[in-house]
């Protein structure tokens, strides 16, 4: 039986992009969770950690974007490298910060400086794009990275809750660095595979933020990120209530379970609905 799955892996490198990238994607799931996790161990207050790690959230959603402005002009290798520096310096004195117990202002500066950590997500899907850009491979490629992010889900938080309940607090955090480090330097090691830098057009037209279709798609995720963020402090509090705080890191994998099993569905189908129908569908069903 024909394996979509396996042609996609066919392209010279894309086993070894992917691969690094979901190295450098395991942080996006352990780091809003082990913020949490630590700041609740050490402080012993929710809305604090909480509030933290919203605005951790909230910075990466506003720089992000602006970093992969970067990407489009500057390459991929060229940007992720230092804005990875950037996070990676943060994170260790968010870390420093709550050992050391420093005042409450210090942590969301931190927090704000570590949204610099490069999209990675996006960084794959640039490449499996440059491979398949108008082929019936490329549905197929951006399915598999959708349960590669679901996979991330399960993984992270059993990590970030685990080790920060079962050794010390900044055990959760200090891992998702050491991954974004890892990840990083492995993916910026895969050249041959690095989309070319295209010309950028300067016509002088209005920001893309305006057209009304992405601003649909916008507010559906933002809503989706406010949904996942509200779970993780939710589950984390919940279970300490219950007795078995690490127990947090079960739910929310479960959780991605499900969509891991509906995004493997998804891409072994060949829908001819536009997308937009079947985002609709999709949101429907959710």
């Amino acid at each position: 039986m024909r394996n979509p799955y396996r042609e996609i892996f066919q392209a010279s490198g894309a086993k070894a992009f992917s691969a690094a990238g979901f190295v450098a994607r395991l942080p996006l799931s352990m780091i809003t969770l082990g913020i949490v996790t630590m700041l609740s161990e050490t402080h012993g207050e929710y809305w604090l950690a909480g509030a933290v790690s919203a605005t951790f959230a909230l910075a990466s959603g506003l720089i992000a974007p602006q970093v992969s402005r970067l990407v489009d002009r500057h390459g991929q290798r060229r940007v992720l490298v230092p804005a990875t520096l950037i996070a990676v310096s943060a994170l260790i004195g968010l870390m420093a910060a709550t050992h050391l117990k420093a005042p409450n202002w210090t942590l969301f500066v931190f927090a704000l400086l570590s949204g610099t950590m490069p999209s990675f997500s996006s960084f794959v899907r640039a490449r499996w794009t440059e491979l398949y850009r108008g082929t019936s491979k490329l549905h197929t490629a951006f399915a598999f990275e959708s349960v590669v992010d679901e996979i991330v889900f399960m993984v992270g938080p059993i990590v970030a809750v685990g080790l920060s309940v079962a050794i010390f607090p900044e055990a959760g955090p200090l891992a998702a660095t050491i991954f974004l480090v890892v990840g990083s330097l492995l993916f910026a090691a895969q050249r041959s595979t690095e989309p070319p830098i295209h010309a950028q057009e300067h016509s002088g037209g209005r920001s893309v933020i305006r057209l009304g279709s992405l601003q649909i798609i916008v507010m559906t995720l933002a809503s989706i990120g406010a949904i996942f963020g509200t779970a993780e402090v939710a589950a984390v509090a919940f279970a300490e209530a219950q007795g078995n705080k690490a127990a947090a890191s079960l739910a929310l994998s479960a959780y991605a379970a499900g969509s891991l099993v509906a995004g493997l569905a998804f891409g072994m189908l060949k829908l001819k609905l536009p997308l937009a129908r079947q985002l609709l569908l999709m949101i429907a069903l959710a």
